[in-house]
């Protein structure tokens, strides 16, 4: 690899933004092939690839699962003491934007292809390790998008309602909701965003021991 592949590179790690403004129009199906090609290339615990994706482009699909989410989280949002209009206008912010984005990426995960052990303490890690597989591929997901002209946005929601969205899309009990993807192309350029400086998140040797 040359040193303008290495720095090209590491440019399009600094300049992938979460966008949330998308335009109104399709994305090729061969654009999306091509993206969700990248994320199964991403490594993975055991090379189970746990990660399984529902790709949504129908607005009667989209609408439903966006306004099934909606009545979840509205429910959360009153039990935590949010005013009543407060909770409405998130929710139908939320609908708008799920239900207008030109494709939705539901990123999940299955256990079907993991170690199984006895014990609960191991069957914990065996279960975070396929989250942080299942979170590589949405990253390569991301990346790859943003190299192919594509605004996309990684929303958390369904984690909050995993049964919801599993009845919505008929997803089998063995797979489980953990991501959702807006992508289409972008209506905005968002600025930078802060990023806190190495010497704050990196230790070195031990904690607590900086550059």
């Amino acid at each position: 690899m040359t040193r303008m592949d290495v720095e090209g590179f590491l440019r399009v790690l600094r300049e992938r933004r979460s966008v949330r403004a998308l335009e109104q129009r399709p994305v090729p199906r061969e654009l999306l092939l091509k993206a969700l090609d990248a994320a199964r290339w991403a490594p993975s615990a055991h090379n189970a690839q746990p990660w399984r994706f529902v790709v949504i482009t129908d607005d009667k699909v989209k609408l439903a699962l966006a306004k099934a989410m909606g009545e979840a989280w509205e429910r959360d949002l009153l039990s935590d003491g949010v005013p009543g209009e407060v909770a409405r206008a998130l929710v139908e912010e939320s609908i708008r934007r799920f239900s207008r984005a030109p494709v939705l990426v539901l990123a999940c995960l299955t256990m079907e292809d993991m170690h199984e052990y006895p014990d609960e303490r191991r069957r914990r890690a065996e279960h975070a390790m396929a989250v942080q597989s299942v979170a590589a591929a949405v990253q390569n997901l991301l990346l790859a998008a943003h190299v192919l002209g594509l605004g996309a946005c990684w929303y958390c929601a369904p984690l909050f309602c995993q049964e919801v969205v599993r009845e919505v899309l008929g997803l089998p009990g063995h797979v489980e909701p953990q991501a959702l993807v807006a992508l289409g192309f972008p209506a905005e350029s968002p600025e930078p965003p802060p990023r806190k400086p190495l010497e704050e998140v990196v230790h070195w040797e031990r904690w607590g021991q900086g550059a």
